[in-house]
């Protein structure tokens, strides 16, 4: 079996070194610099060939230099015989651009196009995080896996939120509202769904709440939040439709614009995110922002990936430890 080699690009180094130290690695060298014309080069500081390689770039920050970025890398170990080249995108780029909004719409759907870009360069596999569309997964012609969040939201709610039992699961869009019934069911608890009309991208019109949740603790769900707009909007129905209090747990925390602003004037107890995108500088603007970190599903997906086993099995569980070789099976519910 090839070795594993890890590389991480500029989106999140602090996320990649996490991976690489639950799986008991190190992060192999690589190094990116940019002509005065800005224009990347990517040089690998050791050999790729023969080995199953792993490179780590998330959608986040200067999006279109960092998806660049990738796709030279992924080009780079191909050209320098790797055996495989995986490309784990926490986020994935442009996966709201995945359809034509209305009929005869001249609009991109430029989802389709990172995925024939991330194919075209080499890419032989791809592992994401919690896609805003499914179907994106349809677009590639290699295998995706798309992890999911979930068996960490509900963990975190079950250890941070007393009176979860007395909770309603909200979604902010009909969109989410699967994802909201599937927690809802693991937690036993009920749900409720926020209808809203928007006049044009990032501005909502008006909103209608459609469950109970009078003297209940409301539990935002969804997979992103941009200008956050949406979710202090839906917190705000929330509250005058009787919830004690209101917490926001989204996958993917872009937070652009004025969300920050946003959130701090809100009535969140906390708003919850993930790791897929760096939070630390946010944090510090922002007191209600706490993050779980994702870290040792993605570390798992790539050992199980590697040795050729299947990934499903974190679609329900948070796995505890990892033992690279031989694989252990201990995992919490």
């Amino acid at each position: 079996m090839p070795n594993i080699k890890l590389f991480s690009g500029s989106s999140h180094p602090d996320l990649s070194a996490k991976i690489a130290d639950r799986l008991g690695t190190n992060l192999g060298k690589v190094v990116t610099t940019q002509f005065s014309n800005r224009e990347t080069r990517v040089e690998f500081g050791e050999s790729v060939r023969g080995e199953d390689v792993y490179i780590v770039q998330s959608g986040c920050g200067e999006i279109n230099n960092n998806f660049m970025e990738l796709l030279i890398m992924i080009s780079t170990c191909k050209i320098a015989s790797a055996s495989r080249v995986t490309a784990v995108i926490p986020c994935f780029p442009y996966a709201r651009q995945d359809k034509k909004d209305k009929l005869g719409s001249r609009a991109s759907i430029t989802a389709k196009l990172v995925a024939n870009m991330l194919s075209v360069s080499g890419a032989d596999h791809i592992i994401t995080m919690d896609l805003h569309a499914s179907q994106i997964q349809g677009f590639f012609d290699i295998p995706v896996d798309n992890l999911y969040a979930e068996p960490a939201v509900v963990k975190w709610i079950k250890e941070n939120i007393s009176d979860w039992r007395n909770c309603t699961v909200v979604s902010p869009d009909a969109g989410g509202a699967k994802r909201v019934t599937s927690i809802a069911d693991r937690l036993n608890v009920d749900f409720a769904l926020i209808h809203k009309e928007r006049k044009k991208a990032n501005e909502v019109d008006r909103m209608l709440l459609v469950g109970d949740v009078k003297d209940r603790v409301a539990i935002l769900i969804d997979d992103m939040a941009d200008t956050c707009g949406t979710i202090c909007h839906a917190a705000d129905k929330l509250v005058s439709a009787g919830a004690t209090k209101v917490y926001a747990i989204l996958t993917h925390g872009i937070f652009s614009g004025p969300a920050i602003s946003r959130i701090n004037d809100a009535c969140f107890e906390a708003v919850v995110v993930t790791n897929t995108i760096p939070q630390e500088e946010k944090m510090k603007q922002c007191p209600k922002i706490e993050v779980i970190d994702i870290a040792i599903i993605l570390a798992e997906a790539i050992r199980r990936t590697h040795n050729g086993e299947s990934v499903s099995y974190l679609f329900n569980n948070v796995p505890l430890n990892i033992d690279f070789q031989p694989p252990k099976e201990e995992y919490l519910e």
